[in-house]
């Protein structure tokens, strides 16, 4: 199975430097990020999707549907592609990043996930796109989402350097699945 694997379009809560993990927030695509989803739709346009795997935040479906303007395939809300639960939804990323710094693998904040539990999460999606009969996916996701993909897919990547792995908005990349 071919795997293209997207962070969603840059959005008012990247420009803010704020945490959404709530689907209920107004956390939409800016003007940048609809332009960046736009690009990558061109970028895709040839290839055969059969499918569109999505998280449950708004930002991943409305990239999404920029995307899918060239394939007309089925968008999935997959609940476990959500970004990581931070326990700072609203809140900045900095005050995130410092909540956490003494143990930024297991540290959860008000009782949601570490990145550890969100590394779990991640990979029990994967073990379950191991069943599925598609010969190409679209999934797209969130940073936190990206890390652990691209640590499992290429290799050699330890916990401790998840953090050190970035995604622009709407940069994507291409992995191969055995089953």
């Amino acid at each position: 199975m071919n795997i293209y694997c997207m962070r969603h379009g840059c959005t008012n809560y990247n420009d803010l430097g704020l945490c959404n993990d709530d689907p209920g927030r107004d956390v939409y695509l800016t003007k940048t990020g609809i332009e960046q989803a736009q690009s990558a739709a061109l970028a895709l346009r040839e290839v055969a999707f059969e499918r569109i795997l999505v998280s449950p935040l708004p930002r991943t479906r409305q990239t999404a549907e920029i995307v899918n303007q060239y394939h007309a395939v089925p968008i999935e809300i997959h609940a476990d592609l959500a970004d990581i639960r931070s326990g700072f939804d609203g809140r900045p990323v900095s005050d995130y990043f410092a909540a956490i710094a003494q143990d930024p693998l297991r540290r959860r904040v008000n009782g949601d996930e570490s990145l550890l539990d969100h590394k779990q999460r991640v990979l029990r999606f994967i073990d379950w796109l191991k069943v599925q009969k598609d010969k190409i996916l679209l999934v797209i996701a969130h940073e936190e989402t990206m890390r652990v993909f691209i640590a499992y897919f290429e290799g050699g990547i330890e916990d401790e350097q998840l953090r050190d792995i970035h995604m622009d908005n709407c940069e994507y990349r291409r992995f191969v699945l055995n089953r």
